[in-house]
């Protein structure tokens, strides 16, 4: 009699996600890998932003990791496998269109951070919109120990840190601590991992309260006003204003602020 042959074990999803009260938390699920940002990771993670742009039920997203790491970069064993210079090129625009669609997206990211977050994993706290972490997480735009600049890295670790810092961790490749990451500007937050979940939802809850509408215009002028001179900046700024002015929860918002009543439920984007 034949045995019968073991029924094959299915693999984890690489990205897992949970929606509650209007939140949507995202977690890598590579933890025997660093949570490595290999090409399916990173197509998963497009995949769910761009399902979560259109929900309006979404209100406000949360990143977070699973096992030791928040992530560790890019799968560099994944990288060396296929090196050709069309792979490789074909690889940086993929991961880079993923982290402008976090930026495009009208509902903040909030990046929970509970371990370590090196290259494209720094990459990715700076390209979310807020970020908490454990007083124990440590971040590095380590590449260039291995003869690789941090360069696509580069782009959002520049845009959240003062030129000297950011030239330091790129130019070193050293980690810094959770504390020095506060003050350069990397991350909003420093709590004791007991707390991370309860300083999470606490930030993500002010959020998620707030006018969806308001909120998905508000982060729009954000990001575009930074990179504009500051006449084009005024100028992006008071058009946003009208439009927001025209919308119900603002309009409704300010009646109940002058009338000193409760402020109404909002009727999101």
């Amino acid at each position: 009699m034949t045995a019968a042959m073991p029924s094959p074990v299915p693999e984890s999803p690489l990205l897992l996600r949970h929606d509650a009260g209007g939140i949507a938390t995202l977690t890598l699920n590579r933890p025997d890998k660093f949570n490595a940002l290999s090409i399916g990771l990173l197509t998963a993670i497009q995949d769910e932003l761009d399902a979560i742009a259109a929900d309006d039920t979404i209100r406000v997203v949360v990143l977070a990791g699973n096992g030791r790491a928040f992530c560790a970069g890019h799968d560099l064993k994944e990288m060396r496998r296929n090196d050709s210079r069309e792979a490789t090129r074909a690889l940086f625009e993929q991961c880079s269109r993923m982290m402008l669609a976090i930026t495009r997206i009208p509902q903040p990211v909030i990046a929970r951070v509970h371990g370590i977050a090196t290259a494209a994993g720094c990459q990715l706290v700076a390209q979310c919109d807020l970020a908490v972490a454990v007083d124990e997480a440590r971040f590095a735009t380590s590449g260039i120990k291995v003869g690789l600049f941090c360069s696509t890295p580069m782009i959002a670790v520049t845009r959240n840190l003062p030129r000297k810092q950011a030239m330091e961790m790129l130019l070193t490749g050293e980690f810094i601590d959770a504390p020095t990451a506060l003050s350069y500007g990397l991350i909003n937050r420093v709590v004791p991992a007991a707390e991370l979940d309860e300083a999470v939802a606490d930030l993500a809850d002010k959020v998620a309260t707030k006018s969806a509408a308001s909120i998905a215009m508000g982060k729009q002028l954000f990001y575009r006003q930074l990179e504009a001179g500051l006449e084009e900046a005024y100028a992006l700024a008071g058009e946003t204003m009208t439009c927001n002015m025209m919308t119900e929860d603002a309009q409704d918002g300010i009646d109940a602020f002058n009338e000193k009543r409760p402020m109404p439920p909002w009727k999101g984007r």
